[in-house]
């Protein structure tokens, strides 16, 4: 195994000088759109100090709503998950519900007194506050009295806090220190430009309240509605509306950024494909006191790195992993939240053993489904490609374990044992498309999959180095069902009965 990874280092060397990488950084103080090539949607981001912090929707995914950190807003690194499990509904257990699509999204994030805020909500359980004294945690989860749609925290200088929320009509509430309402809502401003203003953000700059916003969709727009009063009345400014086909297409939602040095940027997203919402970061030219995106009405794709003052070096979010620690990297994230007591890192040092939790009809229903977000190559023409090699042995009849593509709909190859005997299957939308007898403990599973296309492959090997293509392919999808993008999944589940476990020794993104 060493060997191999060693191998797949040099040929990710190269494939680093050849510029295939995932990052934005070009190492020549420029960089170049997306942000991260990946599904880091509905973007918040602050400064505190040197450092930059954003935070994006993870939805059911837990840990989750992660805090990301930077130095010089285009290297990016994980933070802390502020939310280490979800307990405020048995849908997040996945018993005998789900919250695909209902979870937490469009948090906004402040710093306010030496403490970090995060506010965000739930369609069904309705708002909450993390906070805590350091971005890396613990944060301290409180349940609100009343949630704020795509909720905008705001600390006024003369000691209020405000929030401003809504769709379409977007309104401002006054709340106490514990983001309870002190105030009624009060509506401030109607969309007028077409329906869907939302993704309020609220900043206090040149002596005007702006609520920096969204009318959101795949062709998405950024505006921003200044006033002389936190209540109105507001005006409206259309800072850019980037249709052209490409990685800017619809760019919208979310911060304002200003640097160490004075410069201003901001941070949105784009409707991205199948992998999701990516950010992008665009500068700030201030026109008669207007925030305008980009140059000349159109969002950058390769530009001047912002001037923080100092060079940072390059850095690539994880992916693979060996599972040779004690703990996940930050990279993972359950679907919904895990049974605790069914994985495990330690029970076989260098392996994930995943053992069955709940017995289950189908993938979408399973506990303790690992995932992490594909990332995309900046040269478009390389399909992300994914690999695990797992250990069968102990799997029990009606076990099906392998590894997915998941989103609605999702694919998987797996194997499955089934009186007595193993077999790799291939499902793809909850069909069986293929199964193949073997008479192996160890298989290697791996997936092909392509953003631009839309597409994805399965294969499965003995050897590592022989692959056998098996099924058909999957037309993946971004479906609002899901709300997040398409995700690697690691799983095992039973459809009979609990208690075989598979172990796999490693995930490996080429």
């Amino acid at each position: 195994m060493k060997k191999y990874l060693l191998l797949l280092l040099i040929s990710n060397l190269t494939l680093h000088v050849c510029a295939q990488n995932v990052h934005s950084d070009n190492g020549n103080g420029t960089y170049t759109n997306p942000l991260i090539s990946a599904d880091f949607p509905d973007p918040d981001v602050i400064r505190v100090g040197d450092t930059y912090y954003m935070v994006t929707t993870t939805m059911f995914v837990f840990p989750g709503v992660t805090v990301l950190k930077s130095h010089d807003l285009v290297n990016w690194e994980y933070c802390s998950n502020a939310v280490p499990r979800f307990d405020f509904s048995k849908c997040y257990d996945l018993d005998s519900c789900n919250r695909y699509g209902h979870g937490q999204w469009a948090t906004s994030m402040k710093y306010h007194n030496g403490k970090f805020y995060l506010l965000f909500i739930t369609l069904d359980e309705g708002g909450f506050m993390c906070t805590a004294d350091k971005a890396e945690g613990p944060w301290k989860i409180t349940h609100l009295p009343k949630g704020f749609y795509d909720a905008g925290l705001f600390f006024d200088d003369d000691g209020k806090i405000y929030v401003a929320q809504g769709y379409n009509n977007i309104s401002v509430t006054e709340v106490d220190s514990n983001l309870a309402p002190v105030s009624k809502d009060s509506l401030v401003y109607t969309g007028d430009i077409r329906k869907g203003l939302e993704g309020a953000h609220v900043y206090k700059l040149n002596g005007y309240y702006y609520l920096y916003c969204t009318y959101g969709g795949l062709d998405g727009m950024q505006v921003a509605l200044r006033a002389k009063n936190i209540y109105g009345p507001y005006e409206q400014k259309l800072l850019i509306y980037d249709t052209t086909k490409g990685i800017n297409y619809g760019i919208h939602q979310g911060a304002l950024i200003q640097t160490q040095t004075g410069e201003w940027w901001t941070i949105l997203f784009v409707d991205s494909g199948p992998f999701g919402r990516f950010p992008s970061l665009q500068p700030i030219t201030w026109v008669d006191d207007w925030p305008m995106i980009g140059i000349n009405g159109k969002a950058v794709i390769t530009h001047k790195k912002p001037n923080v003052g100092k060079i940072y070096s390059v850095k690539d979010l994880p992916t693979s992993d060996e599972f040779n620690t004690n703990t996940l990297g930050m990279q993972w994230g359950w679907n919904h939240n895990p049974d605790s007591t069914k994985w495990s890192l330690t029970q076989k040092p260098g392996y994930l053993r995943l053992t069955t939790a709940k017995v289950v009809s189908n993938l979408t229903e399973a506990r303790n489904t690992l995932t992490q977000r594909p990332f995309a190559k900046h040269d478009q023409n390389i399909p992300t490609t994914a690999t695990t090699k797992i250990d069968i042995t102990q799997m029990r009849d009606g076990d099906i374990a392998g590894l997915a593509v998941f989103q609605d709909p999702y694919a998987f190859i797996a194997v499955k044992k089934e009186n007595g005997k193993l077999y790799v299957t291939m499902v793809n939308n909850g069909k069986t498309i293929d199964s193949v007898l073997i008479n192996q403990s160890t298989v290697y599973l791996k997936t092909v999959a392509s953003n631009p296309m839309g597409k994805a492959s399965f294969a499965y090997s003995f050897d590592n180095k022989t692959f056998t293509t098996i099924g058909d392919e999957l037309s993946m999808r971004f479906n609002l069902k899901i709300f997040t993008g398409n995700k690697f999944c690691l799983f095992n589940y039973a459809t009979k009965a609990t208690g075989g476990f598979v172990d796999f020794d490693w995930f490996m993104v080429e």
